[in-house]
């Protein structure tokens, strides 16, 4: 009977980590900021059928990277989990930090179990209040650790060149236009497979931008930015220039993939753009 390899605890938590650190690496950044009416969630995103940035409750909003079907596991459950305790309790008590333990403990049971690969996901958990500093952003690794983030954070591809240029050029209460300006030329701000770090301008129709805005009326505060607002916003940046195709080992399941269609998935038409913001529900007459 042949005797199984011994592997030290230490080592296989180390695997199993390397291995989840490089598949969010292979996908694109996805940046975190604070702006002077709540918070903005950018990344760069050519599906325009996939999202990676989604609303949870109504004053809270989910952003994650890595492989989609994981991911998108995560934020239904959390949807669920955040539409059971604001129905049985109150609206109130679902709260970003709430929700972020139960992230936490979900992503930290998996990463420990050895029958099963790690989540290779990290997660955002953004919530909005009534003033600036009620404003929360909770990031997520896929080994269940919970870091509270303030002013700024990125997470996936190229992180550290993208949180180096964010320190640099951020600003503390900054008007919406100036922080999207910044948070998307920071993502276009990248290194090359030499090495060097080097500036592109990403084109409109392949960002993926919502915001938490806390003067909206409603109770839902998140709203998606269509590309007709953002050229807008953004203005004149010069000639648009498209990310390199990503590695092979990306899986086709992933929006980091750009032009890769989903087994059994129908293709999405989207409608022409009204340059209006997306995201507000159907409002019924009155009776």
């Amino acid at each position: 009977m042949s005797m199984p390899f011994y592997v030290s605890p230490e080592q296989l938590m180390k695997d199993r980590a390397d291995f989840a650190r490089k598949g969010i690496a292979r996908g694109r950044s996805l940046a975190a900021v604070q702006f002077a009416d709540g918070v903005l969630l950018v990344t760069e995103n050519p599906s325009q059928a996939l999202h990676k940035v989604s609303e949870l409750y109504d004053r809270l909003a989910f952003a994650a990277v890595g492989r989609y079907n994981e991911f998108e596991n995560l934020r239904i459950a959390g949807v669920r989990l955040a539409d059971m305790r604001g129905y049985a309790y109150d609206r109130r008590d679902v709260t970003g930090r709430g929700l972020a333990n139960a992230y936490a403990q979900t992503l930290g049971t998996i990463f420990s179990a050895g029958g099963e690969k790690p989540y290779e996901v990290e997660i955002f958990v953004a919530e909005v209040g009534d003033r600036p500093e009620e404003d929360q952003i909770y990031r997520l690794t896929y080994e269940g650790r919970v870091a509270d983030e303030h002013g700024y954070a990125v997470m996936g591809g190229d992180a550290d060149t993208v949180a180096s240029y964010l320190k640099e050029h951020y600003t503390a209460g900054a008007p919406l236009d100036e922080a999207l300006r910044v948070a998307v030329a920071a993502l276009g701000h990248s290194s090359n497979e030499r090495g060097q770090t080097e500036d592109r301008v990403i084109p409109v129709e392949d960002l993926e931008v919502a915001v938490l805005d806390r003067t909206r009326v409603q109770p839902r505060k998140f709203r998606r930015i269509l590309p007709t607002r953002l050229e807008q916003m953004l203005g004149d940046r010069g000639p648009a220039e498209h990310a390199p195709d990503e590695a092979p080992a990306e899986s086709s399941a992933s929006p980091d993939a750009p032009g890769q269609a989903q087994p059994g998935r129908r293709e999405q038409v989207t409608p022409p753009d009204s340059g209006e913001d997306e995201g507000e529900p159907p409002v019924a007459p009155p009776l």
